[in-house]
């Protein structure tokens, strides 16, 4: 967690922050003498001030977003670096959790420290101060939100200066779970109070900050080990009140909210906002980088042919690649199917518009580059055969077209969703369905009209021939909630809260995934490519069944309260050498939250 790197984070916060970016609102100064003594003198300089904590403190998370949230629960193979979270062999040496976690403590150091900054203000507008202290205040509950279902139970700090002054982010006690919740929920509460109704196309907003609370709400429901009626209900009035009063709205095709140019639709209710700004690292997007096919950009610097949507995810959606032929998917009448993941017969025209579009095998087989290559003499880039279509954006002429400017090795200006606006239909659906079988969630069912309104929204925009049913169950919503958010770092902490009440469930459904390779892809994508066959058993082509099963209990605690296991992922080693309180193997303590804490 690298709490030992508060005082250093803090620090940071009065050198210059000079940049240029092709970004809107993230544009900031040349401050060369910038510090805390002569910055935030006016609205501007507020607002600018806190721009940087859309994208730079959250960047060495963006592999760490995929590995825990897509890999862990088996939707997608991130190459060697995923291997851990595939095979649930996952330590706190791992590299991409010690990012993900240093990532996490960074925010919330850098949060606490520019809210305390603009409270001190005297130049600045009232207005302005308290939104962006809200601001200030979402991102922080975002991280501990984070943190809180990854490692459990993780340590408040609510003050970084005052715990530099005492010295104790060095001994600093893990704090129980529930009580982690009730600070998040007190500091998105006193955010919504801080924050505008409406704000400048891309900030964080009122509803920003309640969306998140509801879903908040629907996860810590359970975190007793028992459904909480009341948590459940609060979720529901929280997503009901956004739905009918905010101003974000449904994009009314699915593929449309990844496209670049649609990088501030109304649909992300809170985003990363990156940059493709070549003078400060940490501003931009990375991720075509690791999971983009080899050459899909102009400057050879995307790998992600080693990875790609497991078997079961696919599978998730109807595509079977060894049983079916490939009319199956592309008559599938699911839209996010080929929003999310590219197979044989897909086309992009978003990608590669200078070229008549993007041609996934045609690219592969029969697309020559200017300098005469096509994009691997291997073929297939894919060890499940079917690659991301996410998180994307193509080469510098579509970064062009998107964002008005070019993009940089590593570097893009593609928003990351992390709350969208449809989930807070699903949310509204499953609260309501919840309470009605709060003593049996697996078997709950509900023939509520706004359930099954709410629900029926986010289906029948994907699937525009979906007739509403007159009933839905847990796993119409369970399912969904997959097909709705896969690759958007998600699935995984879908598993932490129904592990809260339902843990052997959750690990029955996990053994049971196909979360591996497929052999033998290569001749049978080339067959396809040049004649139209498909025979997957001239080619041998098979899914790998020569497998160590994971074993979902290596990463389950068991809570002293209740007595149940849920799921956890453990904490950085670095930080447990450095302070033994927050050691997997401790327990955390009651903290009075209310009492304790304050804004």
């Amino acid at each position: 967690m690298k709490l030992k790197d508060i005082k250093l984070v803090a620090m940071a916060l009065t050198m210059g922050l000079a940049t240029t970016s092709c970004s809107d609102f993230l544009d900031r100064p040349n401050e060369d003498g910038y510090n805390t003594g002569n910055y935030y003198q006016n609205d501007a300089q507020c607002l600018q001030g806190v721009n940087y904590l859309y994208n730079a403190p959250w960047y060495d998370f963006q592999r760490g977003f995929l590995c825990v949230g897509e890999s862990l629960s088996g939707n997608y193979i991130q190459g060697s670096m995923s291997t851990a979270y595939i095979e649930f062999s996952l330590n706190g040496t791992d590299e991409q959790l010690t990012k993900m976690s240093a990532s996490l403590w960074s925010v919330i150091a850098h949060a606490n420290t520019v809210y305390n900054n603009i409270a001190a203000a005297s130049g600045p507008s009232q207005a302005v101060k308290n939104q962006c202290m809200g601001e200030c205040l979402t991102w922080k509950a975002l991280a501990y939100f984070f943190l809180v279902r990854s490692f459990g139970e993780v340590p408040i700090v609510h003050d970084s200066g005052d715990m530099l002054a005492d010295g104790s982010y060095a001994t600093c006690q893990k704090v129980k779970r529930d009580d982690v919740y009730e600070y998040i929920t007190m500091t998105l509460e006193k955010a919504m109070e801080l924050l505008p109704k409406t704000a400048e196309k891309g900030r964080l907003d009122y509803y920003s900050a309640e969306g998140l609370l509801a879903k908040c709400y629907l996860t810590r429901a359970g975190v007793s080990g028992a459904l909480d009626a009341a948590h459940l209900k609060k979720a529901e009035q929280l997503a009901r009140d956004v739905i009918q009063n905010s101003s974000y709205e449904l994009e009314d095709n699915y593929e449309d909210i990844f496209l670049l140019k649609n990088r501030y639709t109304r649909e992300g209710m809170i985003v990363w906002r990156w940059t493709a700004d070549g003078t400060n690292w940490t501003r931009q997007n990375s991720q075509q980088s690791d999971i983009g096919l080899m050459g899909l950009d102009d400057g050879g610097n995307c790998w992600g042919d080693w990875g790609g949507l497991t078997v079961d995810a696919q599978k998730a959606f109807g595509v079977d690649i060894i049983n079916n032929q490939p009319d199956s998917w592309l008559n599938n009448v699911d839209t996010r199917l080929h929003a999310t993941m590219m197979l044989p017969g897909f086309k992009y025209d978003q990608f590669w518009q200078d070229k008549g579009g993007f041609d996934y095998l045609k690219a592969m087989y029969g697309y020559l580059r200017t300098d005469g290559y096509r994009l691997t003499n291997e073929g297939i880039q894919s060890c499940t055969g079917a690659n991301v279509a996410k998180h994307l954006y193509g080469n510098t002429y579509d970064h062009q077209q998107g964002a008005g400017c070019n993009d940089a090795k590593m570097a893009s200006s593609v928003p990351t969703f992390i709350l969208r606006f449809s989930d807070m239909y699903l949310i509204l659906a499953e609260a309501k369905l919840l309470q009605a079988n709060i003593s049996a969630p697996l078997s709950a069912t509900t023939s509520d009209a706004e359930a099954i309104d709410a629900f029926y929204t986010v289906r029948h925009r994907a699937i525009k021939n979906y007739v509403k049913p007159s009933s839905i169950t847990f796993n119409d919503i369970w399912k969904e909630r997959r097909l709705e958010f896969m690759l958007e770092g998600d699935r995984w902490y879908d598993y932490v809260r129904l592990s809260y009440v339902e843990p052997e469930y959750c690990k029955a459904e996990l053994l049971a995934q196909n979360r591996w390779d497929v052999w033998n892809l290569k001749p049978l994508y080339l067959e396809y490519y040049q004649t139209g066959t498909w025979n997957p058993a001239a080619h041998s082509t098979m899914y790998k069944d020569d497998f160590t099963p994971i074993n979902p209990n290596v990463l389950m605690k068991e809570d002293p309260d209740s007595k149940k296991s849920y799921f956890i992922i453990p904490p950085y080693q670095g930080d447990v050498t450095f302070n033994p309180n927050i050691a997997l193997s401790v327990d955390g303590v009651h903290v009075d939250v209310r009492n304790t804490y304050s804004y």
